[in-house]
Parts: structure tokens; sequence; C-alpha cells
């Protein structure tokens, strides 16, 4: 299973709150509810994120056996 656990870690070492995604880099509240509820996502949607955050994949997500 994919873990979304590090983007919300991530998030808070870089001092971002989802609201300031929302509000200045344009990231919707379904793709943050996706995140939250660890539902599937593009690529290239994990390349912007890791763009926004200037970070890496494993700053994203980790796989967790079920």
């Amino acid at each position: 299973m994919i873990s979304y656990e590090p983007f919300y870690r991530t998030l808070g070492a870089r001092g971002l709150s989802t609201y300031k995604l929302i509000v200045q880099y344009g990231i919707s509240r379904s793709l943050l509810d996706r995140l939250k509820h660890n539902k599937p996502i593009s690529t290239v949607t994990l390349d912007d994120l890791c763009d926004i955050l200037k970070c890496r994949v494993e700053d994203i997500l980790e796989y967790k056996e079920n």
C-alpha cells in the first residue's frame, strides 16, 4: 500500500500548510483529499509536488506492506 504520510512531514518541515498549497500553488482540495486517504495520484502530480516542496519522491510517499 502506498502511504502519503511522508508528504505531511515534509510539508511541515518546509513550513507550508495545505492552505498555502491551495492558495499560492493552485493545488486542488481534491488532490489533498486523495493524499489524505492514500488514493492514487499521477506521476505528473508527484513531480509537481516534488518541485513545489523541493524534495525527493521518498519525501512524499512510502510503500507499506498490507
